[in-house]
């Protein structure tokens, strides 16, 4: 087990200099490689018509007067140790790690993700949660009556699921449950959580739909797969009661759940950012939007950073829950 922790771990620390390396190129590089100069980069995030010592400042701000190594080496090491800012900024160090900047709000970006993190985490999760049990419920009862009036049903309202996008079905329930759920805002899990729970239910039904569709076919195909192995023939064989025969087969679907879960992370957090947006909430995506509607590029680009990270690192965690359902996995 701590083997195969470590071989993940080592691969996680290499993928995020990979996400970090690809975001430098995409924001530094590419630009340059397309015909931009360095003036013309500056003037995007400039007044206009601005004067050759504001862009001057901005260049030396967001460091676009060095080379392009020295560019890449300060933008690596403020992730590790942190950076000095130059006069002017509102503060003399952005600490470790150091995500960027934002000059426009005159605060450390990764300060600004860290405030609005709990708005998108809070959908995330809360999502998640919702379509786990309910597809993974779902599914089970489908296999368990195959064939019945459940199980089409059941598959009924996944084939319903997969057809509506979030961008249909979250305004039509806000328009037609706002009188169920009359507020959709965030308020702090720990300060209530039966008033957060509420206050983002919609948000979570709009997210889950989709992927309770995925999940609830996943586990109902897994589950006649599991159903129809020698194990639970032996099973009914020895007398065992009808759920826990029922269980055990269910448990033999979970690995595959928990990789497919792990491959949708990515855009559970694009979701979540869409939910921000048709809902109003001041998440990520809110911090994002604002930063390429201000022309503010150490917002936009440690947001894109952050983002990239923090999925690399959940499916490190979902691939150390793997190992723990199934014990194969470590001797991979």
């Amino acid at each position: 087990m701590t083997t195969f922790l470590v071989r993940r771990a080592v691969t996680t620390l290499v993928l995020m200099l990979g996400v970090a390396v690809v975001t430098f190129l995409v924001f530094y590089v590419v630009p340059a490689i397309g015909g931009r100069t360095m003036d013309q980069l500056a003037a995007q995030f400039a007044s206009r018509d601005p004067s050759p010592e504001q862009l001057a400042l901005i260049k030396h701000r967001l460091g676009l007067d060095q080379s392009v190594p020295v560019q890449f080496w300060d933008y690596l090491r403020a992730l590790v140790a942190g950076a000095d800012l130059p006069p002017g900024s509102g503060a003399s160090h952005c600490a470790a790690p150091c995500f960027g900047y934002s000059w426009r709000l005159h605060e450390s970006v990764l300060t600004l993700i860290l405030d609005r993190l709990p708005v998108t985490v809070s959908i995330a999760a809360g999502a998640a949660v919702l379509w786990l049990v309910l597809g993974v419920g779902s599914g089970a009862a489908a296999a368990v009556a195959r064939g019945g009036l459940v199980d089409r049903a059941i598959r009924v309202a996944a084939l319903l699921g997969v057809c509506l996008p979030v961008v249909f079905i979250g305004p039509l329930a806000r328009a037609k449950l706002a009188w169920l759920f009359p507020s959709v805002s965030y308020s702090s899990f720990l300060d209530n959580p039966l008033v957060w729970a509420d206050h983002l239910f919609l948000p979570w039904l709009t997210l889950s739909l989709g992927y309770f569709a995925l999940y609830t076919r996943l586990t109902r195909s897994g589950m006649i797969d599991a159903l129809s192995g020698h194990f639970i023939r032996t099973a009914h064989a020895k007398g065992l009661p009808r759920r826990r025969v029922v269980w055990q087969a269910l448990r033999v679907t979970f690995p595959a759940i928990a990789t497919v879960f792990a491959m949708d992370l990515g855009l559970l957090l694009g979701g979540a950012v869409l939910a921000e947006k048709i809902y109003g909430l001041h998440g990520i995506g809110d911090l994002a939007q604002n930063g390429v509607d201000g022309q503010d590029l150490p917002v936009v680009l440690g947001v894109t950073l952050f983002s990239g990270l923090f999925i690399i690192a959940a499916n490190f965690a979902v691939d150390a829950a793997y190992a723990v359902l199934d014990p194969r996995i470590r001797l991979d």
